[in-house]
């Protein structure tokens, strides 16, 4: 096991020549923050799907609860059309800022979408903002009409690029520290690259998973905070997407299939076939410490439920990790079911990039040890090829 380790350990030191996300927490941001802060249009539209929404949608919907933003956060990702009217008719077009944001260039949805837009109105530098890729015909269409244009570096992959501009723009667009953003990532970079703190939290883990890859190859993200059910969307597509494949040298299909949970709603749904379902799962808690949040249940009794006069005056915060510690400790009798227990300090901008960050490198840690090519999506390309065939016929 400990060669097996440190095997490991020198592959993922060998990527940070060649895989871009691992420097992006030491990048300069003066660019972004200077073009975020002249504008002043209230609604910021991100047009874009997959690794180009959710990784900015899960940071600002967990910062959203304790940041009172000026500006809003909006997400045209679906070619759904009752989907677009609802979101589009909500939207005050003439103070809207659309960030179109395609690494290709040619995603298909996103320049669906962009499309649909421009009938609704002019193509205007300062309605538009693109992020792409340097070469790509996105950058060429912008480039033509005048349009601003950040790059999304070669080297870093669509799901991983939540501290690129994908990221890092639109989230300074609503106000978000960016610079805290990357300080927080850039500690568990560095924690990890000098085997220290979460060098400990995060070799273990990734072995363990990697070991039960054909027993408990199910695992549930418990997030007990709201804040965080749009992380556990983004959670959902980079471990899926880059760990779900074929093993080259065996031909073999392999996978750790990712759930996305939050409690405590999710104890009234999924919990029972965690705890009596079959024994294919490993379960991930994140509590947060400090709610910033002193809301109490009312003293109040209420005929006829005398009972739970105990909740009096309790705080909810304590309330929501009691529940959590609850199921923890009831799955750590079965003794079956391995879990493991994150614990963010508090909801601010460092907290979110050091756990986005944690599961970017566990979910590399995990690929190299079952021998996968984490940055590809070969799956979702067969797809896209035969969605292409289709559409030419028409």
């Amino acid at each position: 096991m400990q060669n097996l380790e440190h095997k490991t350990f020198e592959a993922i030191q060998a990527e940070l020549e060649f895989i871009g996300y691992y420097n992006l927490p030491n990048q300069n941001t003066e660019k972004i923050k200077r073009y975020a802060e002249k504008i002043t249009k209230k609604d910021i539209v991100i047009i874009g799907i997959g690794g180009s929404s959710l990784g900015p949608s899960a940071i600002y919907e967990f910062l959203k609860y304790k940041k009172d933003f000026k500006k809003k956060l909006h997400l045209l990702e679906s070619t759904d059309p009752l989907s677009l009217k609802y979101k589009i008719d909500r939207l005050d077009l003439d103070n809207s800022l659309f960030v179109v944001i395609s690494k290709s260039g040619g995603t298909i949805e996103t320049i669906s979408i962009l499309k649909y837009i421009l009938t609704k109105i002019s193509l205007q530098k300062e309605n538009f903002v693109l992020i792409t890729e340097d070469d790509s015909k996105l950058k060429a269409f912008g480039d033509t009409h005048n349009l601003d244009s950040f790059i999304i570096p070669k080297n870093v992959g669509g799901r991983f690029s939540v501290f690129s501009p994908v990221g890092l723009l639109p989230l300074a667009l609503v106000g978000v520290d960016i610079d805290k953003l990357l300080l927080g990532a850039k500690e568990v970079r560095d924690s990890f690259f000098n085997k220290s703190d979460y060098y400990q939290k995060l070799m273990p883990k990734a072995l363990l998973f990697s070991s039960l890859i054909d027993t408990q190859n199910i695992n549930c993200l418990f997030s007990y905070s709201e804040t965080l059910r749009e992380f556990n969307r983004w959670y959902v597509q980079i471990w899926g997407e880059s760990l779900g494949k074929k093993q080259p040298q065996t031909e073999k299909n392999i996978g750790l299939t990712p759930i996305g949970l939050v409690g405590p709603v999710d104890q009234h749904s999924f919990l029972q076939l965690i705890v009596e379902g079959f024994r294919d799962k490993t379960v991930t808690f994140i509590k947060i410490k400090d709610f910033g949040n002193d809301k109490k249940i009312g003293d109040i009794s209420l005929k006829n439920l005398e009972a739970l006069d105990n909740i009096n005056g309790l705080e909810f915060s304590k309330l929501i990790n009691m529940q959590c510690d609850s199921i923890i400790n009831s799955l750590r009798d079965l003794k079956e079911i391995p879990i493991d227990i994150l614990e963010l300090e508090r909801i601010d901008e460092q907290n979110i990039g050091k756990l986005m960050f944690y599961f970017e490198l566990l979910t590399s840690i995990v690929g190299k040890i079952l021998n996968v090519n984490t940055y590809n999506q070969p799956g979702v390309e067969d797809g896209k090829i035969i969605l292409k065939k289709m559409l030419a016929k028409i």
